[in-house]
């Protein structure tokens, strides 16, 4: 089989080594390319024609979001974000998730063996599963819900569990929920920061509070 093709944009020195060092020792993962800045990515991605992108949150000559619209407009592909677990950070990563980004890993905090080695896990299994997802253009987000015309049964709970890709589903799920839904109860894996921006986000956007 044909190795997975990635593209890294990515402007840090050492997050370069790293990603390449770690999607290089993958039999099924190949970086075909490594992109300073969008720009540079832009001629890359005719270029070398990769089958799937990661893309640092934070990018010198054009922020991660702008290119990300832009390509997701022009050619839709499996994106992969890498952030850094800051505040900011986090809400644009939950913006790119609704612009198209299958999904993000969060940087090792430190350079030390087992959280790198953690990272690196987590990465090629994204990697993996975004090269195969379908990518959708993206339409354009709706108003505030005022809650569909969902009818329930007596359900005294629900419950769901979320992975990979998880966050848009959930957004999804949760919009159409009319205020007077029954409880419902989320696990979803998630760096610890991004939680609570990702239910302030729901909580302006749903017509349920969620928190």
């Amino acid at each position: 089989a044909m190795a997975i093709r990635v593209l890294i944009v990515e402007d840090s020195p050492f997050m370069q080594r790293l990603l390449t060092a770690l999607i290089g020792a993958e039999d099924d993962l190949k970086v075909v390319g490594v992109a300073d800045d969008p720009i540079a990515a832009r001629e890359q991605i005719k270029a070398l024609r990769p089958d799937v992108i990661t893309l640092d949150v934070e990018m010198p000559r054009m922020d991660g979001i702008t290119f990300l619209e832009r390509l997701m407009r022009l050619r839709p592909m499996p994106v992969v974000m890498v952030s850094s677990l800051t505040e900011s950070n986090a809400e644009v990563t939950l913006r790119a998730l609704e612009l198209g980004a299958v999904d993000f890993v969060t940087k090792p905090r430190g350079e030390g063996g087992a959280e790198v080695e953690h990272f690196g896990a987590e990465l090629v299994e994204k990697l993996r599963e975004a090269a195969g997802a379908e990518i959708q253009p993206v339409p354009a987000p709706a108003a505030k819900a005022t809650g569909g015309a969902i009818a329930f049964r007596a359900a005294s709970l629900i419950a769901v569990g979320g992975s990979t890709g998880g966050t848009e589903a959930i957004r999804e799920l949760l919009v159409p929920m009319p205020a007077n839904a029954p409880p419902i109860v989320i696990v979803q894996h998630m760096p610890e920061m991004f939680t609570r921006l990702f239910a302030r986000r729901l909580d302006d956007l749903c017509a349920i509070k969620v928190s």
